[in-house]
């Protein structure tokens, strides 16, 4: 599988870093802004070929996958140019910056016949499905809520508080969250949705709480922050006892705990390159079958994120100016 990486940031280290440590993936192109960046980039990973604009690596038909590893607030236009062009594309989270920008790219997609998907890693990971089985293996009885958090300092950052490139908590760390209470609660039997939300002096959610109702009574509770370090636990609340998944964007330990708060039983996590290399592989194993989008994240699940995420902010009255 050869695969080009759109973007040379943080993320796209940590992914050239995992790819060259996987024998089925072959780094044949970078691209960035400018020619020096993208050529120090392909030096430092050993890349073919380095671009000096989006453009030429779109163009560029050896490429089976590319791993759209820009800022949230590009990954539009950023897949609309690869697939206008016939690329296959691997796109990081959030696929966009709302629900309309998303189904505009999954129309695109199906028009040219290419393969699309969001490249959030923890619906990847195997861990998705050690604590599903966990949750229904009877350990903690009939499991009715969960809490989850994730908050790191950014404030710092401007791609973080700036509106003009959909900053905020909610589409760089709420997403987890969301995706969390989705892959082990559904969100598909949804009585309501409350939050609560403080903004930012730059208009931008900085601090935010969301309850997810269910129909049968279950509740999802989660926050989100950008202006310190979270525990990001994930807990299960059960008739017997409690599950802790440490870390929700990247689980290291699933541990179940009795009404007596003993420790029970513990549930092994694989080691991992980096937790990148389940989505490259997935992409890599449906692309060679033909297949058109994931069947860890297909697009109607990211659609349904983004509609989620947009009824939010509504509820804020946070709009990006870029939807303006």
């Amino acid at each position: 599988m050869k695969v080009g990486i759109l973007g040379t940031g943080a993320i796209a280290h940590t992914l050239a870093d995992t790819m060259r440590q996987m024998p089925e993936i072959e780094m044949a192109a970078c691209a960035s802004r400018t020619k020096e960046h993208a050529e120090a980039f392909a030096n430092e990973y050993g890349i073919k070929k380095a671009y000096g604009s989006y453009e030429e690596l779109a163009a560029d038909d050896s490429l089976d996958l590319v791993y759209v590893a820009t800022p949230h607030s590009r990954h539009f236009e950023d897949m609309k140019l690869l697939i206008e062009h016939g690329r296959n594309v691997l796109c990081e989270k959030s696929f966009t910056i709302n629900q309309k920008e998303a189904e505009a790219i999954q129309q695109l997609a199906s028009e040219k016949n290419v393969y699309v998907a969001e490249a959030i890693w923890t619906r990847y990971m195997p861990s998705r499905q050690i604590i599903n089985d966990a949750i229904s293996d009877g350990t903690i009885g009939k499991v009715h809520m969960l809490t989850a958090n994730l908050s790191y300092a950014m404030e710092t950052k401007k791609r973080i508080m700036d509106p003009e490139l959909a900053g905020g908590a909610l589409l760089d760390v709420g997403v987890y969250g969301l995706n969390f209470a989705a892959m082990h609660f559904g969100l598909d039997d949804i009585d309501n949705i409350d939050s609560s939300v403080s903004m930012t002096k730059t208009g931008v959610d900085g601090n935010e709480a969301i309850a997810i109702h269910y129909k049968d009574g279950r509740m999802a509770v989660l926050t989100h922050g950008v202006f310190g370090r979270s525990d990001r636990h994930g807990i299960f609340y059960g008739e017997k006892g409690y599950i802790v998944v440490d870390n929700i964007n990247d689980p290291t330990s699933v541990q179940a705990f009795d009404d007596n708060d003993k420790l029970i039983k513990v549930y092994p996590i694989p080691d991992q390159i980096s937790g990148y290399e389940y989505e490259l592989r997935e992409a890599a194993q449906l692309i060679s079958e033909g297949k058109k989008e994931s069947t860890s994240m297909p697009m109607s699940e990211t659609i349904r994120m983004m509609e989620v995420m947009d009824a939010l902010r509504a509820q804020w009255g946070m709009v990006y100016p870029k939807e303006k």
